[in-house]
């Protein structure tokens, strides 16, 4: 029996009871894991034992990290974490940076010295925080200097957050300082398979915060499925992307995969289309891992001028129009990968590469995950119709103290809240959203949750939040708003609320656009019919597209 590292038991004290987790299936060797492991002593150390310390492992802004010299910094703060902060295996560290290697390492060495890595986005605000640190009792943190005025706040009103350590921080406090005195190895903490090492937190269709909880053993796994029986990962990847590593999807792209094959990655803030291709040149990238909208974008500037390097682009976080697959293949020659996974299931568990693409389908499951299409009792559908995706695999759905993971894990299937039809031949056909989530620009965002910060300013009455079509981004957020008496729906006013939602939630989630109407659709029982809104805004496109 594999024996528990953590001390804290706060995170397996609350995960759901063994017989509402999903069917966790083991059928492909590189899934099967030893019952005590460390991940990040499969992901860094491992390398530096087998010789390959030499080489690039993160390439940032400032510089170029070898596997040992990343081994040598994420040992440092593992030791700041336990010694300086006095942290014990199974304690939750909050961490808040944009993609930059500091990032990275204060992830690696949370995971490394047994505690449980809570990555936040950048963009996040004070109240986002706060439910964070509130849900998952977080007692420590690790930020980068310039984003402390939001996390302070939050500290501010939750004093369970005790400790905040800053990097950038010029001070004897700061995190580089504090690193500068510990200069012996850490050794891994000897975690069990199944001991918790992430808690990503994704949006619900209420806005209220889900929080899944991710093995040890979870993190080996999605290195040792998608990336290496569909991208085919060597170790000679560089890999670069826009996904943030709080989303999984940049997680697993940006940092586990190429660490798992010895490859190395590039961590850049900010990124515009432009930039993208630019970087792809100077740091000779072979891999790009970035949304639909982002490919689309560069296929009109990457025509005739395709970096030498790049062999493989990656998409997920939304539905890739065949549109932009087929322009982005014009413009460079390379056939997008394309993907589903949620945050839910850790990364991607359904896909296409290569001669198995069709355009307009998501692909096949991945080796080590099955997937089929069910009705509303559970039961199989047959090829061709249209019914809920569910999903099982080497990983799976564990939210933490929260009802809905009756939802989401049924009869042992996960159910991702996609609608699909599975074709003659096991392609997966994707279809439609079943709850009210919105996937925008490969963000995750609760309509009710932009609803709650329009229904703030004094003009709105009331409003619905939808996913509407766009020929451009494939899908934005659209606001339908009501107005009190005395106000003018005019495009100053949209101007105006689509900058007070920036202010209350991350700007990623605010509205692109706006429609001020007089009544919204409700059900007799008063209830409103958001699926009315999306069927008008589907039918409009269509109308549009002729």
């Amino acid at each position: 029996m594999a024996s528990s590292a953590h001390v804290d038991t706060f995170v397996r004290d609350n995960l759901p009871p063994r017989d509402q987790w999903p069917d966790f299936i083991f059928t492909i060797p590189e899934v099967q894991y030893p019952n005590q492991i460390n991940c990040v002593a499969e992901l860094v150390d491992a390398w530096v034992l087998q010789g390959h310390g030499a080489a690039s492992a993160i390439v940032g802004a400032d510089g170029m990290l070898t596997y040992w010299q990343l081994q040598e910094k994420i040992d440092q703060v593992a030791h700041v974490l336990t010694e300086d902060m006095g942290l014990i295996p199974g304690n939750r560290v909050l961490i808040r940076s944009a993609n930059n290697p500091m990032m990275a390492i204060c992830w690696l060495a949370a995971a490394k010295a047994g505690l449980v890595v809570v990555a936040t986005m950048p963009l996040l605000r004070e109240k986002e925080l706060s439910e964070v640190i509130e849900k998952a009792q977080i007692g420590a943190a690790l930020c980068d200097k310039r984003l402390d005025a939001e996390l302070l706040a939050a500290q501010q009103n939750h004093p369970v957050l005790k400790q905040v350590v800053f990097w950038g921080d010029p001070s004897p406090e700061g995190l580089e300082a504090r690193m500068a005195t510990h200069r012996q190895p850490f050794k891994a903490v000897d975690t069990s398979a199944e001991d918790p090492v992430l808690i990503a937190f994704t949006s619900g269709s209420t806005g209220k915060p889900k929080a899944t909880i991710h093995f040890h053993r979870d993190i080996l796994a999605i290195c040792d499925t998608f990336p290496k029986s569909v991208v085919q990962m060597t170790g000679d990847e560089i890999c670069i992307g826009t996904p943030p590593l709080a989303f999984t999807f940049g997680l697993g792209g940006m940092l586990l995969f190429p660490l798992r094959v010895g490859a190395s990655t590039v961590l850049l803030e900010r990124f515009t289309p432009e930039s993208m291709l630019q970087a792809i040149r100077e740091y000779g990238a072979t891999t790009v891992w970035t949304s639909p909208l982002f490919y689309r974008q560069m296929a009109a500037l990457a025509k005739g001028q395709t970096p030498p390097t790049l062999r493989k682009c990656v998409s997920a976080g939304e539905m890739l129009p065949a549109s932009t697959r087929e322009l982005f293949h014009e413009a460079t020659g390379i056939q997008i990968i394309d993907g589903i996974g949620s945050t839910e299931m850790l990364h991607i568990f359904i896909a296409a590469a290569g001669d198995k693409i069709r355009p307009g389908a998501t692909g096949l499951p991945v080796p080590g995950y099955e997937a089929c299409v069910i009705d509303d009792d559970g039961r199989p559908l047959p090829a061709g119709q249209v019914g809920r995706l569910a999903v099982r695999g080497p990983t799976g759905c564990r939210y933490m103290a929260d009802e809905r993971q009756r939802t989401y894990v049924q009869n042992g299937w996960n159910l991702t809240g996609d609608a699909y039809l599975m074709d003659e031949d096991g392609y997966f056909w994707f279809q439609a959203r079943t709850d009210d989530m919105i996937v925008a620009s490969g963000y995750n965002i609760a309509g009710p949750e932009v609803e709650n910060a329009l229904l703030e300013h004094p003009s709105v009455a009331e409003c619905a939040v939808v996913g509407a079509p766009d020929p451009e981004r494939g899908t934005i957020v659209k606001a339908f708003v009501v107005l009190k008496p005395g106000y003018t729906g005019d495009e100053a006013l949209a101007q105006t609320l689509q900058e007070f939602v920036k202010q209350r939630i991350a700007p990623y989630k605010y509205p692109r656009a706006i429609e001020f109407c007089a009544t919204l659709p409700r059900a007799e029982t008063g209830k409103l019919q958001r699926f009315r809104l999306r069927q008008q805004e589907q039918q409009g496109q269509a109308a549009a597209n002729g």
